[in-house]
């Protein structure tokens, strides 16, 4: 069998061009302070909540509040540039926005700019034309959601706020922040995932730092820990900077992977065959696919370290410890003394739990009880959610980029339906089982 692995050049791109053309846009609103009522609600200004917005404004749905700590998006780059990411994973036909009203999605905006673009990422928008695997530069990505935000006019209704509570009734939604309250309707939490914790009795002071967090340079030995995207870019980014990297993978090799979700989720069959089985069967499938892996572009430059000696994998070793030091002891009794510890243990998808009632959520597995149709809480209908709170609705596609717009056309069909009284269309490729 022949395999094609990717080069692994496709991971760099430029970062900070400037992209002439863009449509003005404010970060934040005018005001400091939000309007005290709205049709709308979204927590959450990320990408999941940028394609929400974009959706309700072709619904005819402009009084619309988001609310954020950032500017729409900003926590995402900011994380990003924290990795030193320079591509996207998700390909070209994965992006916030709507499909079926004509806007001008990703593809169509990195062909507007290709003057801009140098030979690599030309040859990247050629693939994706022909219908092949492409990689996306985070400069595209990053201007296409500005021009998202200023076409749908989204940042003149996003506001600085920290939201602390959503307190639904029978008809309307009350979402508190640190300094004000807004009423509406309906509400939409795009919350996002965060950074899975280290286990109790794990040091985590002085010399042991997170994926989201700045890493102190000049360490001359850098241990990783974890086995996803973002530990591949910890390691690439310590080899870069000239350290002796060791790298701890509790599984017995590395999953690389080009997406990272199996593309079969992303289709309306693997949908389907999601939709159409058991709790304890999704269940299942979310341990099976919900998995950590890497890009394969990461590849090449791992194996040549790795036998430079450079790069030292420790595979099929569990972590019994982190102390002070640093060390890492594994469980097989081995000890790995360095100047730093990089964590990068995966992320937790929010329930909605920071901020709903307990007896609101229905909790089950880890999981909210969402609505199949609607993706509303079973138990507050005027609050929906989109990304990886909805995995068992739709899949470990949820928690992706198009797993967000996926979930964004059934919630923005259910917030219109709500709003002008319109009887919602049933969606036969979701089960009525």
């Amino acid at each position: 069998m022949i395999s094609f692995v990717p080069e692994p050049h496709l991971l760099g791109s430029a970062r900070g061009r400037d992209w002439p053309g863009l449509l003005p846009s404010p970060a934040f609103a005018d005001s400091a302070v939000p309007p005290r009522s709205a049709d709308v609600v979204i927590a959450g200004a990320g990408p999941a909540g940028l394609a929400v917005a974009s959706a309700l404004w072709h619904h005819g749905i402009r009084d619309v509040v988001l609310l954020d700590r950032d500017r729409p998006c900003g926590r995402f780059f900011t994380r990003i540039d924290l990795l030193r990411q320079r591509v996207l994973r998700s390909p070209y036909e994965h992006h916030p926005g709507v499909e079926g009203f004509r806007d001008c999605e990703l593809l169509d905006f990195a062909r507007m700019h290709w003057s801009l673009l140098s030979a690599v990422e030309r040859n990247e928008i050629r693939m994706a034309q022909a219908g092949h695997r492409s990689v996306v530069p985070v400069d595209v990505f990053e201007a296409y959601c500005e021009h998202l935000v200023a076409s749908h006019h989204i940042g003149e209704r996003t506001w600085r706020q920290n939201v602390r509570d959503v307190l639904p009734s029978a008809d309307s939604v009350a979402v508190r922040t640190d300094t004000t309250t807004v009423t509406a309707r309906f509400a939409v939490l795009c919350m996002g995932e965060s950074r899975r914790e280290a286990p109790d009795g794990w040091w985590t002071g002085a010399g042991v730092r997170y994926w989201d967090q700045p890493v102190p340079p000049g360490a001359g030995r850098v241990i990783v820990i974890g086995a996803g995207l973002t530990a591949a870019h910890l390691v690439s980014n310590a080899l870069a900077d000239g350290a002796e990297v060791h790298w701890v993978i509790r599984e017995t090799e590395e999953r690389y992977q080009c997406a990272d979700v199996n593309s079969k989720f992303f289709r309306p069959e693997g949908r389907a065959r999601f939709d159409g089985v058991s709790w304890e069967d999704r269940l299942t499938l979310m341990g099976r696919f919900r998995r950590a892996s890497i890009m394969f572009e990461f590849r090449p430059g791992f194996q040549r370290a790795e036998a430079e000696g450079k790069l030292v994998v420790h595979r099929g070793r569990a972590v019994k410890a982190v102390t002070e030091g640093v060390a890492v002891e594994l469980e097989d009794g081995t000890r790995i003394d360095g100047d730093l510890a990089l964590l990068a243990l995966g992320t937790t998808p929010s329930t909605g739990s920071e901020v709903l009632p307990d007896e609101v959520i229905g909790a089950r597995d880890g999981w909210a009880d969402l609505d199949e149709r609607t993706l509303a809480y079973r138990l507050a209908p005027r609050v929906h959610a989109v990304g990886a709170t909805a995995g068992m609705v739709l899949g470990p596609a949820a928690r992706n980029i198009d797993g967000h717009r996926i979930a964004t056309a059934r919630v923005a069909a259910a917030v219109a339906a709500g709003l002008f009284g319109r009887t919602l269309v049933p969606d036969l490729a979701v089960s009525r089982a």
